[in-house]
Parts: C-alpha cells; sequence; structure tokens
C-alpha cells in the first residue's frame, strides 16, 4: 500500500505527539522544574562560581558542559524561549547600571550611545524564531534539516562592545541550545561579570539550568588557550582583530571570526549631500568611533566636496586645519618603532598606531587639548588629507574622520577598496544612482554594505533586520545569530518504510 504525504504526515504528526506527552510525563517544563524540583536543579548544579564566573577555567568550562547537556535534554524550544525573554527583560532593567559599568571600567565611549547599543541587543538579536526547519518530501519520503546545537561554545569579546556582545551572543547561543564560555576582555573583566550573572540569574529565574553562561573571572591568553584546548568545547567564537582570528582558525577546532575593519564611505555627485553629511556624522560619531562598522575615512568626488565639507560643519562636526590636525597627530599617534601589528591589520610595516589613551574619546577632548573653544557642541573632527595619510589607512577609532577628494567614481572606488584593507567588513555608499551603488558593492565585497543611511543602519539601528555584535566577515558567516550556532542534522524516512506487504 503506498502511503499518501498527507498519510505520512499524520503519521509523524501523530508520533510527535506521543513522544512530547511522554517527555511531559517524565520531565517538567523549565518552569515546572524550577518550583517542582529546586533541590534537584541544586544538587546536579551546584554553584563553584559565583552565578557563571568561575576562578578556574577547568570549572568554567565543566559548569556549562554539565548545563548544555540538561538543557538540551530536558528543556523544550518554548522553554528556551522563555529564559531568553528573561534575558531581555534582565537587560532592559538594568541598562542604566550596565552602561555606567562600561563606561567607567572601558573608558571608551559615550554613555547615551552604550544605552543605546545594549536597548539595540535585547530587542533585535535573533531567539527560537530563526531556527527554520527544512523539509523535503516526495516519490522517495520525507526528510527534515534541522538544525541542532554544538554543545559547549568557547567566546571571546572585545573591550570596544564587551557586555553588549555577551548579550548578544548568549541569546543567540541559548536559542540553539548551546552552553557558552567567555573569556572576555581583561579591560571589560568587571563589567562582563556583572552581565554573566544577570543572564544567569534570569535563567535561572525562568526555571532554567544554572551556568549555561560561564567565564573566567580573570581572563588571560593562557586561559584562553585552556577553552580552547578544552574537550568539550566544540565551536569557537572570536569578535576582535584579526589576530584573535587566526589564533582561533589554527585551533584546529570550527572557529567563527569576527575581524576589524577600516569602513570606507564613498559619495558621489548624485547623492543628496545634507543627508549624506547628516548620516556619516551619525555613524562616525557613534560612541565615539570605537565600532568597526563605523565610518572610518570618506572619499568624495571633488565637485560636491566642499558641500559636503560646509554640510557636515552644520551638523556637529569641526574641521581641523593643517596645524591642528599635525598636533592631534603629535599625540593621537605613535611611530610603530617596534615594527609590531596591531588593529585592524597584521601588517607590521604600518608607520603609525592610535595611542590607546585616546582611543574612543569624545571630539571635545580633542578639542580641549588642542586650547580650542568651538563655542558650541562638537561630535565629530574631520581633516582634508590625502590618500596616503595614517588616519585614512589606521583603524584609529577615534572621532577623527579623514576626507580625500577624488577625480571621479572609478577613483573613489579604487581609493575605498585598498584603504578597506580586504577586511570584508563594513562599506557605505550616499548616491542616487543605482548604477553607482552597485558598482562599489560589487569592488568593496563587504559583509554589510549601507546605502545613503549611516553605518548604523547596517545592524539594525535605523534600518532593517535583526542586530548582532559579532560580524563574522573573515570566515564568511556575516551577521552572526542564533541559526550560526548550530549544525545542520539530515534526517530521512525512506517511503519503503511505509510499504505493507
Amino acid at each position: 500500500m503506498n502511503l499518501t504525504e498527507a498519510d505520512v504526515q499524520k503519521i509523524i504528526n501523530s508520533v510527535i505527539t506521543n513522544i512530547e506527552k511522554k517527555l511531559t510525563d517524565v520531565v517538567p517544563t523549565a518552569a515546572a522544574a524550577s518550583q517542582a524540583e529546586p533541590a534537584k536543579q541544586a544538587e546536579v548544579f551546584s554553584a563553584v562560581g559565583e552565578h557563571g564566573a568561575f576562578d578556574r577555567v577547568e570549572d568554567a568550562v565543566k559548569a556549562a558542559h554539565q548545563a548544555q547537556v540538561h538543557y538540551i535534554q530536558n528543556y523544550k524550544l518554548e522553554d528556551r524561549e522563555a529564559m531568553i525573554t528573561a534575558i531581555r527583560q534582565a537587560t532592559l532593567s538594568n541598562k542604566n547600571e550596565l552602561a555606567q559599568m562600561i563606561v567607567t571600567e572601558t573608558k571608551l565611549g559615550k554613555l547615551a550611545h552604550k544605552l543605546a547599543k545594549l536597548e539595540l541587543t535585547a530587542t533585535k538579536t535573533p531567539g527560537t524564531e530563526d531556527l527554520k526547519t527544512l523539509a523535503f518530501s516526495g516519490d522517495d519520503g520525507l526528510t527534515i534539516v534541522e538544525l541542532g546545537p554544538f554543545g559547549v561554545i568557547g567566546a571571546v569579546t572585545p573591550v570596544t562592545n564587551p557586555v553588549e556582545t555577551i548579550i548578544n551572543n548568549s541569546i543567540g547561543m541559548i536559542a540553539s541550545g548551546n552552553a557558552v564560555v567567555f573569556n572576555v576582555h581583561p579591560s571589560a573583566k568587571k563589567c562582563s561579570a556583572f552581565a554573566v550573572q544577570m543572564i544567569n540569574k534570569a535563567i535561572v529565574s525562568a526555571g532554567g539550568p544554572a551556568n549555561l553562561v560561564t567565564m573566567v573571572k580573570e581572563p588571560t591568553k593562557e586561559t584562553l588557550d585552556q577553552i580552547v584546548a578544552a574537550p568539550e568545547t566544540k565551536l569557537l567564537v572570536g569578535t576582535g582583530g584579526p589576530g584573535l582570528v587566526k589564533a582561533l582558525l589554527s585551533s584546529g577546532k570550527k572557529a567563527i571570526g569576527a575581524g576589524a575593519g577600516n569602513p570606507p564611505v564613498v559619495v558621489d555627485e548624485t547623492a543628496d549631500i545634507e543627508n549624506a553629511a547628516k548620516e556619516i556624522i551619525k555613524g562616525a560619531s557613534f560612541d565615539n568611533n570605537i565600532l568597526c562598522i563605523a565610518e572610518k575615512e570618506v572619499f568624495v568626488v571633488d565637485s560636491v566636496a566642499d558641500d559636503l565639507i560646509y554640510h557636515m560643519m552644520n551638523n556637529g562636526a569641526y574641521r581641523l586645519d593643517q596645524q591642528e590636525l599635525e598636533q592631534v597627530m603629535s599625540f593621537a599617534l605613535e611611530a610603530n618603532e617596534k615594527q609590531v601589528a596591531r588593529g585592524c591589520s597584521l601588517d607590521t610595516k604600518r608607520v603609525y598606531h592610535t595611542v590607546k589613551d585616546w582611543i574612543g574619546k569624545d571630539a571635545m577632548s580633542f578639542l580641549n587639548k588642542l586650547g580650542i573653544n568651538p563655542g558650541r557642541e562638537i561630535d565629530l573632527l574631520i581633516c582634508e588629507v590625502d590618500f596616503d595619510h595614517p588616519f585614512v589607512q589606521l583603524e584609529q577609532m577615534m572621532p577623527v574622520l579623514p576626507i580625500v577628494r577624488v577625480k571621479n567614481l572609478d577613483e573613489a572606488i579604487e581609493m575605498a577598496v585598498k584603504a578597506e584593507h580586504g577586511n570584508r567588513h563594513t562599506a557605505m555608499m550616499h548616491s542616487h544612482n543605482v548604477n553607482n551603488l552597485t558598482r562599489f558593492a560589487r569592488a568593496i565585497g563587504t559583509t554589510i554594505f549601507v546605502k545613503n543611511a549611516s553605518s548604523l543602519a547596517g545592524v539594525g539601528f535605523g534600518g532593517e533586520g535583526h542586530t548582532t555584535m559579532t560580524i563574522a566577515g573573515p570566515t564568511g558567516e556575516g551577521l552572526t545569530s542564533a541559526k550560526t550556532f548550530t549544525r545542520q542534522r539530515r534526517c530521512v524516512l525512506a517511503e519503503g518504510a511505509f510499504r505493507i506487504v
């Protein structure tokens, strides 16, 4: 007897219903488990650390592994979503304290923009809805492609978005059934520990297991090596510079690498120049330019360059003259005397590096250092330079935006591609010519390409689409989300299984 597709689906639905009923009878749901079996949970997940923060790497990895095994065996998708909802709510409830902690500890960026990023990660990071099961049916049976977890993920977070990355990664990794062990940036270990503890408390309050998210309290290069080498960690995720990505890729394990960038902006003669000026300032000045997606250098067609600079100066920018620019370079840049690689490049031959103390400082701090009182609030410093200027070539992460005049679009595209240094991260263009936009998009080949808006639109801030703090350009996954942290499982039910002889 041949069964129709409807018959097959009916049988499958019946089997799934029976399995779920048996699981409900044996294993309580997340909410029920937290109320009915607190003693059992406390016994299995006796805390060695403080809500996920551990002194020893071995304990952090072991706790995460135990939590993940229990998690995947006993909790449904709806339970995962309940935990994620609790994380979102906890983030929004604690956003003011978190933002202040980040600014105080890292001394980078602006408080208001930290708040905006926390709200963005809490509300626009995808959860379980990102996990889509594919199904194929035909004469030969039924095949389902499921998205399963890796297990324990080892993750590295940057100082530029320390807490935001932890929250963003945790939501995605938990949604996909994983646990995660973080090796956070040492310069953000306190605010990161607060975030990890907050997340664990939120998960437990929603009925979930303790230690789904863990970290080592004193992160170092050695603790990272231990996490990478631990047999329990099946996937590595790194958000940082190219050196970090290279190290993870050489581990022998599956690695997702989110590297640095040096995003160029191209403005052609067809653009809405006033809007371009406003959007460029919005992106380049956000959090004092420490985001890797932020506008780092502008290539503008000469015929509209004066108009662009005029509108930028009318919308919060201060134009440095040659003498002032040289003064900024004297204290914000340092010669690369030891020929070491830093920032967005592994190139040891770079002539300059950015002075660490000036990374992430606001524009007014630079003007105060110069002894300049502009008489108004300034968000961004701009300067006209040649293509070879250090501010063009470095991902300097300061609110100083170099502007390069070009003869035409061809020259703009050529320079922009070179300045991006093959990071394949982010690029922006302001133009009303679709052909021009397409030409640049194809030439630059970046993970994010924003048209006629600030770079922030590329991660869902003033633009459509989900947000992420881990943009995996080097390894090709792109804007990561829950499905990025899964492995595919193909489940095949052959047609012959339904033949009755």
